[in-house]
């Protein structure tokens, strides 16, 4: 029974280090480190780069736009007394009370 989960683990550890490419050791380790150092360097790098020089793009436009619409009207506040949304409870319409 014991030789039955061992023999499975082993059939796993198999099939992970065939698809790593079948190396083991400190020349797995460094072929993992190449490539992810490419990966960084070809695709991360240059898409962060490039959303960086959209922002400061939006940037400049943004501030070197004189027309730009600023409200100069203030909010209508809430005619309500209470401040609720649904329903004014405090609000009586007979002055005798």
């Amino acid at each position: 029974m014991a030789s039955g989960w061992k023999k499975s683990i082993g059939n796993v550890r198999s099939a992970v280090g065939n698809a790593m490419g079948g190396l083991r050791g400190g020349s797995n380790l460094a072929s993992w480190v190449v490539a992810g150092t490419l990966a960084y360097f070809l695709w991360i790098k240059p898409s962060q780069e490039l959303k960086r020089e959209q922002q400061e793009r939006a940037a400049l436009a943004a501030v070197s736009d004189r027309y730009q619409y600023v409200e100069k009207t203030k909010p209508i506040p809430d005619p309500q007394e209470t401040g609720l949304i649904y329903g004014n409870k405090n609000k009586s319409n007979n002055p005798e009370k």
